[in-house]
């Protein structure tokens, strides 16, 4: 159990500077960027103090990611859930794109970064919409790294989706039931051309996965670390590579 609990609770157990191996980076990393309203609480800030410090850390780990050669890196930036949160906090957060895309445009074209974004549109205060919509808009045919917000996002509502998907083409007389498998309900979600997530990141000393890509983490590599997101740096970033690196990956075979 000891060696278990280690296994799953990597923050901090990796030799500072250790570098990961560049022929070893797994493809999608996923995140669950948690910890900024506990973060900002013990220092005596409001709670969207922490989002806004946590919003320099997305800047800092965009940049790590994509240098280290990841392909997708997803964000878990808001679920479906966090509408519950009190409504002064609902709407700082969804201004933080119009702060967040501004100042990194520029950099995000230069190094040939595309911006994505999955989750229900619907619901979106129209600037929020707006403002990733034109970061989407404007990324679009850049060919390097995938950066991909879940943004109003939950994976029991992106599965439920998939499934009337997957009805109303058999109401059509599209499908036969018996056609569909793994690889056509894995079409009708929000990540049908991307990698499932080799590594998952979440921060802030949780032990859960909190309704984020659960069809797509299968068989994903799990990381968490005590460390709120604001305070994650691009060492702990890499901590969590290298400790991929260590691990074998069987698939349910030997």
């Amino acid at each position: 159990m000891r060696n278990l609990w280690r296994r799953l609770l990597g923050g901090g157990r990796q030799p500072r500077g250790a570098e990961p191996d560049r022929r070893n980076v797994p493809r999608h990393v996923a995140i669950i960027m948690d910890g900024n309203g506990r973060w900002a609480k013990q220092r005596g800030l409001p709670r969207v103090a922490g989002h806004h410090t946590g919003m320099q850390t997305v800047k800092r780990i965009v940049a790590c990611a994509n240098e280290l050669g990841v392909q997708v890196l997803t964000l878990y930036a808001f679920s479906t859930e966090n509408w519950k949160r009190p409504a002064d906090e609902v709407d700082f957060l969804m201004k933080l794109p119009q702060e967040f895309f501004p100042i990194m445009m520029d950099e995000l074209v230069e190094k040939n970064v595309q911006v994505r974004m999955m989750g229900i549109r619907e619901g979106l205060p129209a600037h929020t919409l707006r403002t990733v919509e034109a970061a989407i808009e404007r990324t679009k045919n850049n060919t390097g790294m995938i950066l991909n917000f879940a943004l109003n996002y939950g994976s029991r509502t992106e599965m439920v989706h998939a499934a009337r998907e997957l009805g109303r083409r058999i109401q059509r007389g599209e499908l036969d039931p018996e056609q569909i498998d793994e690889d056509m309900f894995a079409s009708c979600l929000y990540t049908y051309d991307l990698p499932d997530p080799d590594l998952m990141i979440r921060t802030s000393g949780e032990i859960r996965v909190s309704n984020f890509m659960l069809w797509q983490m299968a068989y994903s590599e799990f990381w968490f670390t005590e460390r709120y997101w604001p305070e994650f740096t691009e060492e702990h970033f890499r901590e969590a590579i290298a400790q991929y690196q260590r691990r074998a990956r069987r698939y349910g075979g030997i």
